[in-house]
């Protein structure tokens, strides 16, 4: 079994805590109980002392946890190919397809990214889901970080929670948007359909910018940044403006045909059988060296093509 030094500090907030509540926030891919047999094993230090599980912490005390890699019981490695744009010994980025699943689940065991990585990178066994640190939808395209190691686990979840990764994305929107904004409105699981997700008070806080790209015929093209990385946030949130995503099945309502009776594209934006969303930009803070790097992913042919067709009825 490896063995992976983690550190962390401990935030001001959790003043008062319980040492396993603490590294339960701080570590937040281990569970209560794992992390409350490594603390009973002397396995994490506070500032270099073995604690106990019941110690209270102060705030800015100093972690060192020893974490034991176990190898991942819920997936196995699978050749399905991968589009890798970078890789190293820390990160890997991955511009994925249209059409496949990030994590095993209920309707799909098996087939998934998750799978494919654990055969491009045996390694990654030992990283909690295999290192993937956020998701995008199955029918979304784009770049999706993965961490190789736990400690590069552990830097890109601390730099989504201080929103410092920079993420932008192509959506086509369905009807005409006069200009940019921002929607700050929560999300939270719909009342009514658990599969679906919709703005509510009680929901948790989600922010997504947006600009105008380019006016088409019937739709309006946008690059969105994400501010934080909540279920379907960018679907959710046009569809509460009243401009849902072309082609998304749970949120986009019926196809709207547009005047002028042209057939050809008529017959593309029917086609099209996924929502109009591309993760097209993708920064961050290299969890070793601290350089920041930052990639960008061409259209895929399906929505270059549309948008082709778009412009042409222009």
């Amino acid at each position: 079994m490896e063995t992976e030094i983690l550190t962390a500090e401990i935030p001001p907030e959790l003043a008062g805590q319980r040492l396993d509540q603490a590294l339960a926030e701080i570590f937040p891919d281990f569970s209560r109980s794992k992390l409350q047999a490594w603390i009973k094993a002397g396995l994490a230090r506070v500032d270099g002392a073995v604690s106990s599980s019941k110690h209270k912490v102060f705030g800015g005390e100093q972690v060192e946890l020893h974490a034991e890699l176990e190898e991942l019981g819920d997936a196995e490695a699978q050749d399905i190919p991968l589009t890798v744009v970078y890789e190293d010994e820390a990160i890997l980025i991955v511009d994925k397809p249209a059409g496949l699943v990030v994590h095993p689940a209920a309707g799909h065991p098996d087939g998934t990214l998750q799978n494919a990585l654990l055969h491009h990178a045996p390694q990654l066994a030992t990283v909690p889901r295999a290192g993937i640190v956020h998701r995008i939808d199955k029918d979304t395209s784009g770049l999706l970080m993965v961490a190789k190691t736990l400690r590069a686990h552990k830097s890109l979840v601390d730099q989504l929670q201080e929103r410092s990764i920079h993420r932008e994305y192509l959506a086509l929107a369905q009807g005409y948007l006069t200009a940019g904004g921002t929607v700050d409105a929560p999300i939270g699981r719909h009342p009514r359909d658990r599969k679906r997700y919709a703005v509510r008070e009680d929901g948790k806080e989600a922010v997504t910018h947006y600009r105008i790209a380019e006016r088409l015929p019937g739709h309006t093209l946008l690059r969105v940044k994400l501010e934080t990385g909540r279920t379907h946030q960018i679907r959710v949130h046009m569809a509460y403006l009243h401009h849902p995503l072309l082609g998304d099945p749970v949120y986009g309502g019926r196809l709207k045909t547009l005047p002028g009776g042209n057939e050809a594209l008529a017959a593309a934006l029917r086609a099209f059988k996924r929502q109009g969303l591309h993760a097209e930009t993708l920064g961050l803070e290299h969890p070793d060296s601290g350089e920041w790097l930052e990639w960008q992913s061409d259209l895929p042919a399906d929505m270059a093509e549309l948008l082709d067709a778009l412009r042409a009825a222009a």
